[in-house]
């Protein structure tokens, strides 16, 4: 029986998917079991190994700093990601109008992102400067404070100026998630709807939030993503300091693996990461249809 032209090219199929399948088997799910395994060691660079079953798990739950991390982690995404998923759906529906320059807009919203964490940190740290920050100086200037706050180094001030800066970068990423969604929906949806005398808030509740429901979920999962694997903009601006008022759990993974030499315990807590976001990313996606990133087509 002759064989058919599509069982033909599996094997080249499989042979051209090879190198991409190995690289992401070597770099991605070998990392993930190692570090299982890992977590179930008391392993240190030099010395010898020892299996210590479930104790760094037990250490982990009983550790005040690592719940004092997770707590941050979370008011850095709850903190920030929704302002700026409501503001990039505000920038999107705006800049997605017939307005003059509308791609110039574009452009000046996307520039925070495509800089690098670090450059952006340096940035920021001299913005929040008590003596020579544009941001005192104009709190100053108005009135509005007497002398200079010390924003990265007040326990009070230090997390939320950090989520300020996040959201500053993150912004113009969300807002071109966000456009792509719009320009899925067909015009024909709003010229019906305008025949029918809907005004443009009904039009925009009832047709456009609909719509890009998906893609707001998107923005939701990369947002949260983005809250546990921040580091190098953390690290720079306060290390995770005043004491712990800004130590997310990826600063103090990095610090008990780097610095305490607890690798053990340090791939512990990436275990709890790991887990922690498969489950928020697999419920967003139900949450969103079983279609969270997924565009809408129309004939």
């Amino acid at each position: 029986m002759a064989i058919s032209r599509k069982y033909r090219k599996l094997p080249m199929i499989y042979l051209l998917l090879l190198p991409s399948l190995a690289i992401f088997l070597l770099y991605r799910i070998v990392p993930i079991f190692w570090n299982l395994y890992l977590s179930f060691q008391k392993w240190s660079y030099v010395g010898a190994n020892e299996w210590v079953g479930l104790q760094n798990y037990f250490k982990m739950v009983n550790d005040d700093v690592f719940w004092q991390s997770f707590q941050n982690t979370l008011l850095y995404f709850f903190g920030g990601s929704p302002f700026a998923i409501i503001a990039a759906i505000i920038i999107a529906v705006l800049v997605n109008q017939n307005l003059r320059g509308k791609n110039v807009y574009r452009v000046i919203v996307f520039l925070p992102y495509p800089i690098t964490p670090v450059a952006i940190a340096i940035i920021w740290q001299w913005l929040y400067n008590e003596k020579v920050g544009l941001i005192n100086f104009l709190l100053k200037a108005s009135g509005l404070a007497e002398q200079g706050i010390p924003f990265l180094q007040s326990f009070t001030w230090a997390l939320p100026s950090v989520i300020l800066t996040s959201v500053w970068q993150v912004l113009g990423y969300f807002v071109i998630i966000v456009l792509t969604g719009l320009q899925t929906i067909p015009d024909d949806l709003y010229e019906s709807a305008e025949l029918d005398g809907a005004s443009p808030l009904r039009q925009f509740f009832q047709i456009t939030l609909p719509l890009i429901r998906s893609t707001i979920f998107l923005c939701f999962i990369v947002g949260i993503i983005n809250s546990f694997t921040v580091f190098d903009m953390v690290y720079v601006m306060t290390e995770g300091g005043p004491g712990h008022a800004t130590e997310i759990l990826i600063t103090n993974i990095y610090k008990n693996a780097f610095t305490f030499n607890k690798i053990g315990y340090a791939a512990a807590m990436t275990v709890f990461m790991f887990v922690f976001l498969l489950l928020v990313t697999w419920y967003s996606n139900r949450l969103s249809g079983g279609e969270a990133g997924g565009a809408r087509y129309y004939e």
